[in-house]
């Protein structure tokens, strides 16, 4: 059986492997689009959009309404990709295990 000492230095390794997965994955960005590629969403490891791509054509048609629903579909899908890259991260991390806090 492992004394306390050595838990706490494996929890010490396991924060400092969370941590610079969560700042590698930070740097990371995914890209989903909406309409076609009419929008695209970049959006980063830290769940913020970075960039969005509008294709020109979507503003001459002058249709308002289906522009912001392209560029919300964009955005979740892109938060969900972003969710899915920090999970896959994490799942590296723990070996598939589901901690409380750590994993989805």
């Amino acid at each position: 059986m492992a004394n306390l000492g050595d838990l706490m230095k494996q929890a010490q390794q396991l924060q400092t492997k969370l941590t610079r997965i969560q700042e590698e994955a930070a740097g990371k960005t995914v890209e989903a689009s909406a309409g076609g590629n009419m929008v695209t969403a970049v959006v980063s490891g830290r769940l913020e959009v970075v960039s969005l791509r509008i294709d020109p054509t979507v503003l001459t048609a002058g249709d308002v309404e289906m522009l912001q629903d392209l560029v919300v579909a964009a955005v979740n899908e892109g938060i969900r990709k972003a969710q899915k890259m920090m999970a896959d991260e994490m799942g590296k991390l723990t070996g598939g295990l589901k901690i409380p806090g750590l994993t989805p």
